[in-house]
């Protein structure tokens, strides 16, 4: 079954930077865009990025454009997504998903910027 495992959040100082990964497996990871969400507290799932399979397309919300950047091994079936310049807004549990719906994700890493 689709298996989708996210590390590399925590605290952080706004301003600073973090990298999400997200660990794959049980598809045919290659064949698919794969996509970062997030949901804030009190807040719905919102759509941060996608990456199409051999990375040829990325795509960010314009208002986090800058700071974003998406990225993915498909050997190793891996997605990463690099945040700079991290605002308190951006605090969230942040998803690696198989769609933009977010019916196939993660358990989802925690990511605080506080400070």
């Amino acid at each position: 079954q689709v298996q989708l495992v996210e590390s590399g959040g925590g605290l952080a100082q706004p301003g600073g930077s973090v990298r999400l990964r997200c660990e794959a497996s049980g598809f045919t990871f290659n064949l698919y865009w794969m996509y970062w969400l997030r949901q804030a507290p009190g807040k719905g799932l919102e759509w941060v990025s996608s990456i199409s399979q051999g990375s040829h397309t990325r795509s960010y919300p314009d208002s986090m454009r800058s700071r974003l950047y998406i990225s993915r091994d498909n050997e190793k079936q891996l997605v990463f997504l690099d945040m700079n310049d991290l605002k308190p807004e951006d605090t969230a549990v942040y998803y690696c998903s198989r769609d933009r719906e977010g019916l196939y994700r993660g358990q989802g890493t925690q990511v605080t910027v506080s400070g």
